[in-house]
């Protein structure tokens, strides 16, 4: 299987325009359950299959460094350089498929035309959605360890220092004004840690230098063995909050419409709408003897009683002809690939 394939078939599915103008439109921040479902069918668009440790693993990673560049966005502003690092890193993967460079390109133009115009303290509001969506996530990861970048209890570790946003004066000094705006009084103290002013904005072209790293590749400079969990790391820990078996079988109504295009757009998932009917008895005979006096009473009762007739099936056209698109002749990979072990072989 080739690594190239997968990641075209995936982007492919992920940008796909129908499903964008879904994400687009303005709507609450997705649960953790749905959320969970969307990577899962996304990261099951290609030909390649992962078994659930490799799809925990994976999530894990991703929500976890996700957290990590949200976490450590200076200001506002860096929301929308750090989305932008995503969609250049995205577009060196398929710099060869011209379908698929221009549907990043609408992309970019749908994403500035929301994002590019909110003021900061719209952009901040964002920021702060995310952070909450991500809180309660502490998952102990190999590279941010032995980074110093996160502790044995989950949390990150902030770094101190740096560049400070474009427009701000490196802390270090107090000025005290009069009634009348006259310098009064200058302070100097010591920040605790080494500020610089930053020489230029990051660009908000469809190219352009972003100066941030936030969001670039953050395993590039490593070793494939340190960009996964480990052992012990990749467990919860105890500050970890697990779904509650009740959140896992409520189902969730805000990401329900796009879950089920998500799976039009793959061929397969909730979005069919043909009924089945589930035989508990031995033959029909029998079936008949038992569901007669039991109709009549839930009538008599005034309930009203649903027959499910199965032989009337609908036949979507449109997904029949998806799924043999996706049929793939000649020797395929095993079920089982994992995606982890795909992306350290590139």
């Amino acid at each position: 299987m080739s690594v190239i394939a997968v990641l075209n078939d995936i982007i492919s599915t992920m940008f796909n325009k129908r499903y964008m103008d879904e994400i687009f439109k303005p709507q609450e921040l997705h649960s953790k359950k749905a959320m969970r479902t969307v990577f899962d069918r996304l990261a099951h668009a290609s030909i390649m299959r992962l078994n659930a440790a490799s799809m925990d693993k994976l999530y894990d990673l991703m929500t976890m460094a996700i957290k990590y560049q949200v976490t450590l966005c200076s200001q506002p502003r860096d929301l929308l350089l750090v989305t932008l690092n995503h969609l250049d890193g995205i577009r060196a993967m398929v710099h060869n498929q011209p379908i698929v460079i221009s549907t990043l390109d609408s992309l970019y133009h749908s994403f500035m035309d929301l994002y590019g115009k909110m003021q900061y303290g719209e952009l901040q509001t964002v920021r702060q959605c995310l952070l909450t969506f991500f809180q309660d996530m502490h998952v102990r990861v190999s590279i941010f360890l032995k980074e110093g970048q996160q502790n044995q209890s989950g949390r990150f570790v902030l770094p101190r220092g740096g560049t400070v946003p474009m427009g701000s004066q490196v802390p270090g000094k107090i000025v005290l004004y009069d009634q009348t705006g006259e310098v009064r009084q200058r302070k100097q103290f010591h920040p605790g840690s080494t500020y610089k002013v930053a020489q230029k904005e990051g660009s908000l072209d469809l190219t352009g230098d972003r100066v941030t790293k936030l969001g670039c590749n953050m395993y590039s400079t490593h070793k494939p063995s340190e960009t996964t969990t480990s052992g012990v790391e990749s467990k919860k820990t105890s500050n970890h909050r697990t779904l509650t078996q009740a959140e896992l079988s409520t189902p969730d109504p805000l990401a329900k419409a796009q879950l089920d295009l998500l799976s039009h757009l793959i061929g397969s998932g909730s979005a069919s709408k043909t009924s089945f009917r589930i035989n508990l008895f031995n033959n029909d005979e029998e079936e008949e003897n038992y569901v007669s006096p039991v109709a009549n009473q839930i009538q008599q009762e005034g309930t009203e009683f649903v027959e499910i007739d199965a032989r009337k099936r609908t036949k979507d056209k449109y997904l029949d002809r998806v799924m043999g698109e996706m049929n793939i002749s000649g020797g395929g990979a095993s079920g089982d690939d994992d995606l982890l072990d795909l992306m350290d072989q590139a």
